[in-house]
């Protein structure tokens, strides 16, 4: 079975992920505690503007290779602090956000062309709804969701918004499944 036969459920999954997250941010808050305010934001808006920095991530301090992390100059920049990772946005990144909707769908059916793509090699056309809704839905949790970890390991992100971002993964996943178990071809 050719992963373009499976068109139909690629689409469908990523139209319906698309809308449960937007859902998801928009209306039921759940993620609004995700992110802690810094007590004084205009102060450090302000402070950070006079760098003009370009949109990107930055570290501070910034290490020049393991040779400079074990040197006194660099472990007494950590011990001063702070020790930071910064994110920087274009402009209008959160009052312009067609981009990243974009990027956000054609994502979705990246995951749904993988979610293909293994059903296709291991599933045959007839497969059982549940069969279908398995594989795929792993394949799909997988993607949406297992990479989260990560932040919280390496960034020191906060468990719990790791936790609501695997459980949005497994939303996402759960609807990857349906659309396919629901529109896989017959034999």
């Amino acid at each position: 079975m050719s992963v373009l036969t499976l068109w139909a459920p690629i689409v469908v999954a990523a139209v319906l992920v698309f809308i449960v997250s937007s859902l998801i941010h928009t209306v039921l808050g759940y993620h609004n505690s995700d992110h802690d305010a810094v007590p004084d934001e205009d102060g450090l808006m302000d402070a950070l503007r006079q760098f003009n920095l370009s949109p990107g991530e930055y570290v501070v301090p910034k290490p020049h290779g393991s040779a400079h992390m074990k040197s006194e100059e660099f472990r007494a920049k950590v011990e001063k602090g702070p020790v930071a990772m910064i994110t920087i946005f274009p402009p209008d990144a959160m009052t312009n956000m067609a981009p990243a909707l974009i990027q956000w769908f054609l994502y979705c059916v990246l995951v749904g062309v993988f979610a293909a793509y293994l059903g296709s090699r291991l599933l045959a056309a007839g497969t059982p709804y549940l069969s279908v809704f398995r594989l795929t839905g792993t394949v799909a949790f997988c993607c949406y969701a297992m990479a989260h970890m990560q932040r919280s390991i390496w960034f020191h992100q906060k468990w719990s918004t790791t936790l609501k971002n695997m459980f949005d993964g497994l939303v996402y996943a759960l609807l990857t499944a349906g659309a396919f178990g629901w529109l896989w071809p017959e034999a």
